[in-house]
């Protein structure tokens, strides 16, 4: 079986094979492991990564390897230990600066997108906390001012309440103040405002008066 091994990096390498025709699976088993040390009989299925390939396909990409490390991979279509012959060892190179720095702005972007969806929460509840913080207040204040305005309505009308029994009591004082110093001036002002209280009733003539000169003649 002619597996060979293309386009190695420090991270990734394309595996090809050749499609078996003699395989009754439904997939390929991928399967590598790191630091080999040529001795393949000391390695059991268990030992290695394994990665399950359609068998419609040929080839697949081993990512997330170590730089400067030794390799073996092994390309099988039965579940058993695989055979030097379904086997490669390849060595991955020491990375290059590009992916170095592609790896690097890979974590710095996501390191800002988790910061920034932190900030967002953080912002979403903080503008919570003060929308509900304002309306609350603002309900307090509108109470306060309703019961200001019940309260400032209770107490004019007590002072005008206040103001009129003093008024009242003030002329009343007046009036019998008046009655003490001149006791007819009120008697006066009872006449000029009713002149028909002052006059006398007419009194019909008596009859002596009336029989008097006719005794006389």
């Amino acid at each position: 079986m002619g597996i060979t091994v293309q386009n190695i990096t420090g991270n990734t390498a394309r595996v090809i094979w050749p499609k078996m025709a003699s395989c009754t699976d439904s997939f390929y088993s991928v399967m590598y492991h790191p630091n080999w040390n040529s001795n393949l009989p000391s390695y059991s299925r268990k030992d290695f990564q394994e990665e399950r390939v359609p068998t419609s396909r040929s080839s697949f990409v081993v990512e997330h390897l170590t730089p400067l490390t030794t390799y073996i991979v092994c390309v099988t279509c039965q579940s058993a230990n695989p055979s030097s012959d379904q086997c490669r060892v390849f060595n991955t190179p020491e990375q290059d600066p590009a992916s170095k720095s592609n790896t690097k702005k890979e974590l710095a972007l996501g390191i800002w997108l988790t910061s920034s969806v932190l900030l967002l929460i953080i912002a979403a509840i903080l503008l919570y906390g003060c929308l509900h913080l304002y309306c609350r207040k603002r309900r307090e204040r509108l109470q306060g001012r309703n019961e200001t305005s019940e309260q400032d309505h209770g107490k004019t009308w007590t002072k005008r309440a206040v103001y009129a029994l003093e008024e009242l009591g003030r002329q009343s004082q007046m009036v019998q103040d008046t009655e003490e110093k001149h006791p007819g001036s009120i008697q006066l002002a009872t006449i000029i405002e009713n002149p028909s209280a002052c006059k006398e009733p007419v009194m019909p003539p008596s009859k002596s008066w009336q029989q008097a000169p006719t005794t006389g003649q």
